[in-house]
């Protein structure tokens, strides 16, 4: 049986993930068909691009997805036009509906890392403790010098 699943890139403690078609017998990380896509954690927001047209097709052919790669066709609307497209509807029209979709969903993010937040926050922490601490210390005591005496 196939199997639509995440197969982990990326280095230790730094994971991002392909969409793959591949056999349900595969390790995680093994064999695989076909690469339809790719995930990103990291970034804020989370970055989900597939091949649309391919992923309908996979779907159409009887492919499974796994219920992470589930969530995401389903929050994408994949699942839906996969509907349409059993109903009747051209591949073609549904591909182009995706990626007018995909466009106006990429426009308005921001997609710094969310590891850079972290370093940010730390910072402005980092900062607010040298002044908390600079108002803690008791202000020095200027004491005048004492004046010349006139002999």
């Amino acid at each position: 049986m196939l199997r639509i699943r995440l197969r982990r890139v990326g280095s230790t403690r730094q994971p991002s993930y392909r969409i793959v078609v591949a056999d349900s017998g595969s390790p995680r990380d093994g064999r695989f068909i076909e690469k339809i896509g790719f995930y990103n954690p990291r970034t804020e927001p989370a970055v989900i691009e597939f091949d649309e047209a391919r992923t309908l097709y996979w779907l159409s052919n009887g492919a499974q997805p796994s219920e992470t790669v589930l969530s995401m066709l389903k929050k994408n609307g994949t699942t839906a036009r996969l509907a349409r497209l059993r109903k009747g509807e051209t591949i073609e029209t549904l591909v182009a509906e995706a990626e007018a979709a995909a466009k106006t969903r990429v426009m308005g993010s921001d997609l710094r890392t969310r590891r850079d937040d972290i370093v940010e926050q730390k910072v402005s922490k980092r900062a607010k403790a040298k002044a908390a601490a600079a108002k803690a210390q008791p202000a020095r005591q200027v004491q005048p010098e004492p004046e010349p005496v006139a002999e």
